[in-house]
């Protein structure tokens, strides 16, 4: 049974990816350091940013003690900002997807490794905010995907919000709802780190083409190129 569905948030709910990689390159030019394309999306997409710049590191690339990265990290997200203002824009079906959603009393989360005032900016310009019951950014998570636990705790918060069950009339207690089971849960993702996280959450998925071809997403139960092929009755099915 379908009981929520928890979604990415870049490339997934907004075209910002480029807009990520311009903000690192930008923060990363005074250092001599740059991230191209292919690099981004092959080793770097789907990382939280503190990742990113550890990962730089870790590489050889950038020759910075980690004690350094704070003052990247506030550049990078202040460079971010100041592109997603006016250069990000809603995937197109979003809106209509979580509409159907939402008729059909589906609670909904994100979890990404974005930030949370990045997350929370792009959904206040795009008017999607109240679709969201629960938030899980970076900030929230010691590991990043393709560790499980920023979906666990996704669908925990999901399940600390569920309204009271109805109890006898006579009875002077009160319960909550039975708690959504991960099974019961369905990820759309654009990227293969987030098919594994949500796999290992015991979630099913839904892979989406905005990032990477269907190849490399070939993990996902069902692979789509745009949120309006998917119906309620294919979301349901994969949590029979």
């Amino acid at each position: 049974m379908l009981r929520a569905v928890i979604f990415d948030f870049d490339g997934v709910i907004v075209d910002s990816e480029a807009l990520h990689l311009r903000s690192f390159n930008r923060v990363l030019a005074r250092y001599g350091v740059e991230i191209t394309t292919k690099d981004y999306y092959q080793d770097y997409l789907g990382l939280t940013d503190l990742d990113c710049f550890k990962l730089l590191i870790d590489k050889g690339k950038l020759k910075l003690n980690p004690s350094q990265i704070e003052e990247l990290l506030k550049d990078k997200n202040r460079e971010f900002e100041r592109l997603a203002r006016t250069q990000a824009h809603t995937i197109e079906g979003v809106p209509e997807f979580l509409q159907m959603l939402k008729q059909n009393n589906i609670p909904m989360a994100i979890y990404s490794g974005a930030l949370l005032e990045e997350i929370e900016l792009m959904l206040k310009q795009s008017n999607l905010r109240y679709f969201f019951e629960v938030i899980v950014s970076a900030e929230d998570v010691e590991k990043s995907k393709p560790d499980p636990e920023g979906f666990l705790l996704a669908l925990e918060k999901l399940n600390r919000r569920r309204p009271l069950a109805q109890t006898p009339q006579n009875s002077s207690t009160e319960k909550k709802e039975n708690p959504i089971m991960p099974n019961e849960c369905v990820v759309i993702e654009d990227s293969h780190w987030g098919l594994e996280a949500a796999k290992a959450a015991g979630m099913h998925t839904v892979a989406i083409t905005n990032s990477y071809d269907a190849e490399q997403l070939r993990a996902a139960e069902k692979t789509i190129t745009k949120l309006s092929e998917l119906k309620i009755d294919d979301l349901q099915r994969l949590c029979v």
